[in-house]
């Protein structure tokens, strides 16, 4: 017995962390058909919040793929046959392989296996091919990396990329700034969309431009008042002095702020859904009186002379005795820098500590409901094989972002749609996808 597609425009979403990118999708109207990560716990995060039944928005996960962590690879290899029966019935494919090796936020490294995951994407893209395909990542991978393995001993993994999909693609790639779609904060992301190209003639102007066109009307629809939105704005209501604190609910010997209620509008939005229900991931750093003192010190010096959000000065930290380069003290009249996965990188802008998670969470417009799951941090060797809490926000797509993009490309598809469940959207076996509660 055959079954159509669910109506709404569809995506898979391949390294896929912890979901950020899929649940933005989700809230713009898209429907995730499944979602690839290969970390435990970046999986259990995405599993508790997007493919468990009483979720608020859930992907419809074919029954040939596990819910599982898996390796793109693994799916690759043991699942090419289901993958090859999707051959152009998905709308979009969207990800961004692993973006460690190419950060300019810590040490490069071009022989990082991670960045070789590259190819596996655009393997998925020939196998699949989907509609549209959406890549996002730092920066770092429009520079040139230095590999022994190309004739000039050079190679660009954007220009290389863009090269593979032009074949059968209409290629754009942009620099966007996050924080002029209601992120507070200042991050910079390298975004590749592609259109089919026996589509992208149907279709006016690039996505690049549908986007910034719907930008300022999302940001109404959303009830936020201004961008860029501050830090202070995004977090003013989890500080500690207004709340207080309480034991740990998922670490013993830990404190975290017993939280009341939202104070702003941004706080609000990503409240909602809550109900009244205690916030997750408020655990606080167990801090050395030392440190907090020290802490209390650095705050007071970078207020008084304007360094907020940029690393210490050299002088400052050898007065301190610090040999951390990235420390930084949060501007609260500023969206925050980016967010990186050391939670020791960036100072409260008035409380002698670390953030938390759920801070920021809030920095990474994710919803309060969305709770986090697995180790809260990890170290030594171990950061390039686990993705603990902190890790998994940081690598995230903001879900505001994705929202906007997916709410835009919505509009900017409209002339491919002739009817609401056809065109667009192929019969599968009903044996292979599940379906979605709210549309049995």
């Amino acid at each position: 017995m055959a079954e159509i597609l669910p109506d709404n425009l569809t995506f898979i979403d391949i390294f896929a962390g912890c979901g950020g990118l899929s649940l933005g999708l989700m809230q713009a109207g898209w429907t995730g058909l499944f979602a690839v990560e290969q970390d435990i716990n970046a999986f259990q995060t995405l599993q508790n919040n997007l493919v468990l039944e009483n979720t608020p928005f859930r992907f419809a996960w074919p029954s040939w793929l596990p819910k599982t962590s898996h390796s793109v690879t693994d799916v690759l290899e043991k699942h090419r046959v289901n993958l090859v029966s999707l051959a152009g019935r998905v709308d979009m494919l969207v990800g961004g392989p692993p973006c460690q090796g190419f950060s300019t936020a810590g040490r490069r490294d071009p022989s990082d296996p991670r960045n070789r995951l590259v190819e596996a994407y655009l393997e998925f893209v020939n196998l699949i091919k989907p509609k549209i395909v959406l890549i996002e990542n730092v920066r770092g991978i429009t520079l040139d990396f230095d590999d022994g393995d190309e004739p000039t001993g050079k190679i660009n993994y954007a220009k290389r990329i863009i090269a593979s999909l032009s074949g059968d693609y209409d290629v754009s790639s942009q620099m966007i700034d996050t924080s002029m779609f209601g992120v507070p904060q200042k991050r910079n992301r390298f975004f590749i969309i592609a259109v089919r190209s026996d589509l992208a003639w149907r279709l006016d102007g690039t996505p690049f431009e549908a986007i910034e066109s719907a930008r300022h009307s999302f940001i109404g629809v959303k009830g936020i008042s201004a961008v860029p939105v501050s830090a202070k704005s995004a977090i003013s209501d989890l500080e500690i002095k207004r709340n207080g604190r309480m034991p740990s609910r998922d670490s013993v010997g830990f404190e975290e702020i017993d939280y009341m209620s939202p104070l702003t509008s941004y706080q609000r939005l990503m409240n909602d859904g809550m109900d009244g229900r205690q916030l997750t991931d408020t655990r606080l750093a167990r801090h050395k009186p030392e440190i907090v003192a020290r802490f209390k010190k650095i705050i007071d010096i970078c207020h008084l002379d304007g360094r907020l959000n940029v690393s210490l000065s050299r002088e400052m930290r050898a007065s301190f005795g610090l040999r951390k380069c990235a420390i930084r003290v949060l501007d609260p009249d500023n969206p925050s820098p980016t967010i990186t996965s050391m939670p020791d990188d960036l100072i409260h802008y008035c409380e002698p500590r670390a953030l938390t998670v759920r801070e920021n969470a809030r920095l990474q417009s994710f919803p309060d409901w969305f709770a986090f799951k697995g180790k809260y941090t990890t170290g030594g060797d171990r950061r390039k094989k686990e993705v603990p809490r902190f890790t998994q926000v940081a690598n995230a797509v903001p879900p505001l972002v994705a929202e906007a993009i997916g709410t835009a490309l919505i509009k900017y598809l409209k002339p491919l749609i002739k009817k609401p469940s056809a065109s667009l959207y192929q019969t599968v076996s009903r044996k292979n996808f599940e379906t979605p509660e709210a549309l049995t």
